[in-house]
């Protein structure tokens, strides 16, 4: 099984099935705070929609499509990460995440993310990691922002979340 321990509070494992009860928890008492920029929450009404998604998951990493991994701090899950398409032909990988409210702003994400550049060029062979955030979302545009990635331009309305239209910063970081 895919894992790697950043530091001695940290590491980040393949998400699997035996996850999805503690994954479920965290984002039904994150709902209100993921549902600002993240659209996907009605359909995550149990443990059992968790469990379904971590399994699609699994079936598009076994097919090198997508690299879906959970967050432990602490032992604690208290995030996502991961490449969620990898575009085989052009060596790119689309790097999407999300963390409890309660642990933004501790410098987590800031090292999943490096670490995740180093298994997209270690395992990948990807050379070009895409980061895009919604425009008002300051906390998720940090991260490529202080890791150094350049900022590539907005796609304007870019993603509808609920009933509000968002445009998306696009960063790049270059891989070699």
């Amino acid at each position: 099984m895919f894992y790697r321990k950043i530091s001695d509070s940290l590491e980040i494992r393949l998400s699997v099935p035996q996850f999805a009860e503690e994954l479920f928890k965290l984002t039904d008492r994150n709902r209100q705070f993921l549902k600002q920029w993240l659209p996907w929450l009605d359909y995550i009404e149990s443990a059992d929609d968790t469990r379904s998604f971590i399994n699609t998951q699994l079936l598009r990493f076994a097919k090198g499509e997508a690299l879906h991994i959970s967050i432990f701090y602490k032992d604690k899950l208290v995030g996502v990460a991961g490449l969620n398409e990898i575009d085989k032909v052009n060596s790119i990988g689309y790097l999407g995440y999300w963390l409890g409210e309660e642990h933004n702003g501790l410098g987590i994400m800031s090292q999943v993310v490096t670490e995740l550049i180093k298994v997209s060029a270690d395992y990948y062979k990807l050379q070009r990691i895409d980061i895009r955030c919604a425009t008002p979302n300051a906390k998720s545009r940090a991260i490529p922002e202080r890791l150094g990635f350049t900022h590539e331009g907005t796609l304007r309305r870019a993603e509808k979340v609920y009933d509000q239209w968002f445009d998306h910063e696009v960063y790049s970081h270059l891989i070699n």
